[in-house]
């Protein structure tokens, strides 16, 4: 059996995207009540916690794996890790006193701000105690070429329990497989790509069989790449937000109720995505504002991450997403109108299956030349085809635990790109919504600002979505009828 996996086109991009100033790792900030983890001293006990991770690795076998690479056309692989340590990987550190989430976000900025290091798994976890109101934090740290975002938090499931009482089961054995021989590495590529005519000759002969699903599969496939790279060639506004990225992050958060946005999307219409996107669009407007720029004036694009993850696949690592590039309509004022701009553009979006074409161009990396999908990314960066990132993952809607320490809040970190210097990333879990910022440090100083105007764009959607209700209620209930007024001769007539 082979003892390596390879990296898909879209998983070994995030590889070729990284450099000194874009650190592909996505994240998380996970805090807990310290009480049942807490030693005799006082402090968190590192080691319960790291034998509860080793307990769940065999259930995610890339945490023991490195990254290896195909000799000459340096294709990256997945080898065992025959020097893994977990110690390494499951960090202790405390915040000074007086230990308030101020400190901690300054902390998770840090650790974003340094890569990880390639000749090891890709892969951090930091147990950050002295947190304020007797809580402890995780921060989480993988790079996206092992995770995305839905399986990034089908993992905090297997890590986690559900079961306050649940211990940790004893960890399996596990012994690193050896590493392939670039011999064989190089032999297997070439067997491998020799395999590809014949699969091509199969793929013609079906279609010749059936000439009539094939060209209408081509024509949509084709009609999908095409919308697919029309925003590269309309490049939106430059703003405030669009800079040039350095190595330090600053990283802010906020938490809602799934509740809430759900009353919203019942009552003015749309999805929960289309209410976070119209949220994002009014706090852009009121940020710029605030920059002094008119947003009338601006052509605003959010890059929409899309899960193609079925079923079968979940818990499983690798990226499974395509893309989707949203219009923000940061020039409307009224913020029951940008929900309907949104409603509508997402709306059209599906149906036109924009995020196709980029599963397409990711399918033709893998069959051809690995690096076309890096190049294609660069090149469209270039030329500002969206000004930021938005992701909403759906999380576990049930409490979870870390040996008995419940889990009260769970802050989502994504990656900067090329010219853009702010993501928003968001993950539902057990009734809340937690957003997490990401930010470049120097250019977006004023980060908790834009949080601050998420907060009040979304108090807007709010309001009128409860103003929508009172006039349903108006409407529906049943009116009195107004009692005809009885002159007074007429009572005093009856009472003789």
């Amino acid at each position: 059996m082979a003892n390596y996996e390879r990296l898909s086109a879209l998983d070994a991009s995030f590889l070729g995207l990284e450099d000194e100033s874009y650190h592909m790792h996505v994240g998380s900030v996970m805090i807990f009540d310290a009480r049942p983890l807490r030693t005799s001293g006082g402090g968190v006990d590192i080691e319960r916690v790291r034998n509860t991770i080793e307990a769940h690795l065999h259930r995610v076998p890339r945490f023991r794996q490195r990254l290896a690479y195909i000799p000459y056309e340096r294709i990256p692989i997945w080898v065992d890790d025959a020097r893994f340590r977990l110690a390494y990987h499951v960090r202790h550190t405390a915040l000074p006193q007086p230990g308030d989430e101020r400190m901690l976000k300054r902390l998770v900025g840090r650790i974003m701000s340094q890569p990880l290091d390639r000749k090891r798994p890709l892969w951090e976890m930091w147990v950050v105690e002295g947190l304020q109101g007797d809580r402890f934090a995780l921060i989480g740290k993988t790079h996206h070429c092992m995770v995305d975002g839905v399986s990034g938090a089908d993992i905090m499931s297997l890590i986690l329990d559900q079961d306050p009482s649940t211990g940790a089961p004893p960890p399996q054995p596990w012994k690193p497989r050896p590493c392939p021989s670039n011999a064989r590495l190089v032999f297997e590529e070439v067997r491998r790509r020799a395999a590809q005519p014949p699969e091509a000759l199969q793929a013609a002969y079906n279609a010749l069989r059936h000439p009539e699903k094939t060209l209408h599969e081509l024509t949509e496939t084709a009609a999908a790449i095409v919308r697919s790279l029309a925003p590269v060639l309309s490049p939106v506004s430059a703003t405030p937000i669009n800079v040039n990225v350095g190595p330090h992050r600053r990283f802010d958060w906020t938490e809602m109720e799934l509740a809430d946005s759900k009353t919203v999307k019942n009552l003015l219409g749309g999805t929960i995505n289309d209410v976070v996107l119209a949220t994002v669009a009014g706090a852009l407007r009121a940020f710029f504002v605030q920059r002094g720029v008119d947003p009338s004036e601006l052509e605003i694009r959010a890059l929409v991450p899309v899960s193609v993850r079925t079923q079968d696949e979940r818990n499983r690592l690798g990226n499974r997403v395509t893309e989707m590039i949203v219009p923000l309509p940061v020039k409307i004022k009224t913020p029951v109108a940008r929900l309907r701009f949104v409603q509508q553009t997402t709306a059209a979006l599906k149906k036109s299956h924009q995020a196709l074409g980029a599963q397409v161009l990711a399918a033709i990396s893998d069959w051809t030349v690995p690096n076309l999908l890096v190049e294609a990314v660069r090149l469209s960066s270039k030329a500002r085809p969206c000004n930021l990132v938005v992701t909403n993952v759906p999380g576990p809607q049930i409490p979870l635990y870390l040996q008995g320490a419940p889990m009260r809040a769970a802050y989502p970190v994504v990656p900067l790109y090329e010219n853009l210097g702010l993501t928003v990333s968001l993950l539902s879990y057990n009734g809340g919504l937690y957003w997490g910022f990401n930010a470049d440090w120097e250019q977006l100083a004023d980060l908790h600002d834009f949080v601050l105007a998420i907060q009040s764009s979304f108090r807007e959607l709010q309001d009128a979505a409860l103003r929508a209700r009172q006039r349903v209620a108006s409407a529906s209930s049943p009116r009195r009828r107004s009692q005809p007024k009885v002159p007074p001769h007429i009572h005093q007539a009856h009472a003789g």
